[in-house]
């Protein structure tokens, strides 16, 4: 089973109650009626990113979904949380990109978003042989790795949120894939 399209969704919770907390940012993500099952960081080959609101009506309420998901929450008054999916597409879209994903405190949502685009981006350079200079800035690592011509794109989709007194914060970014039988048969012809 390869996934060939996927999306990416971002969803916050708070109530006084942790598991609601998660439920409430699920829902805000719109896939709270999926069982979701994490799996590591690959972005299959040939993989279309489609929008939200389409992979949404391509999922059916119960069924096992595959997805990255980041997740951070506190239950402390003015502690900023975050998560982050990153993505490095590769140029030549029949090898496999990385996903990654990044849980913080105390980061901005931009700090999280890059931190989680460069971290993509490195795992995808070290399998294409891409040397690169770790000490470098992200902004400067990423024109290395665009100009390399082997890395052709990188994304991130992020959510932070500031802690409640007395209240479960929940902040959730992920990648959804979308289950091949569930495509319409004009969307399943993958090369």
């Amino acid at each position: 089973m390869v996934p060939s399209h996927m999306f990416l969704t971002r969803g916050v919770g708070v109530h006084k109650e942790k598991l609601a907390s998660f439920e409430l940012a699920l829902r805000s993500a719109g896939v709270a009626y999926c069982n979701l099952v994490t799996v590591s960081s690959i972005f299959p080959p040939n993989c279309k990113i489609i929008p939200r609101k389409r992979g949404e009506a391509l999922l059916n309420p119960g069924e096992i979904t595959h997805c990255v998901m980041a997740r951070s929450e506190t239950n402390e008054r003015n502690r900023l949380v975050s998560a982050s999916i990153g993505l490095a597409i590769p140029t030549d879209r029949r090898t496999y990109g990385y996903l990654s994903e990044h849980h913080a405190h105390g980061e901005t949502d931009e700090e999280t978003g890059e931190y989680t685009e460069d971290l993509a981006a490195q795992m995808l350079a070290t399998t294409l042989g891409i040397e690169f200079d770790s000490n470098l800035a992200w902004k400067e690592r990423e024109q290395v790795f665009k100009m390399g011509g082997k890395i052709v794109r990188t994304l991130n989709i992020t959510q932070s949120a500031i802690g409640k007194a007395n209240r479960w914060t929940t902040v959730l970014a992920l990648a959804i894939f979308i289950p091949l039988e569930n495509l319409p048969k004009n969307m399943r012809s993958r090369r």
